[in-house]
């Protein structure tokens, strides 16, 4: 059997064409991910771990790049357990 070489292609997505690309105040755009356009642990309210605000009791998070940074993937991975345990909390 062959070795494949495994790559991290997957944690990584970019949509330049995108009119709101990107759609935060970044330093660099290159290494600005896409991949999670809407944030999954939106529904975490305050422990989702971003740097938010509320604005009008509307959850704000215009100031929060974690799930388009470098690392992102990983940390939202690692609260999928929590957002999964809300989701079936409301079945």
């Amino acid at each position: 059997m062959q070795n494949k070489k495994t790559t991290e292609h997957y944690k990584f997505f970019q949509n330049k064409k995108c009119e709101f690309f990107p759609c935060h105040k970044v330093t660099n755009k290159d290494d600005f991910n896409c991949l999670f356009c809407f944030c999954p642990l939106y529904m975490l309210k305050d422990k989702c771990g971003g740097n938010f605000k509320y604005t009008n009791g509307i959850k704000d998070c215009s100031d929060c790049t974690i799930p388009h940074s470098k690392n992102g993937y990983e940390f939202i991975m690692n609260k999928m357990d929590e957002v999964i345990k809300i989701g079936s909390e409301k079945d």
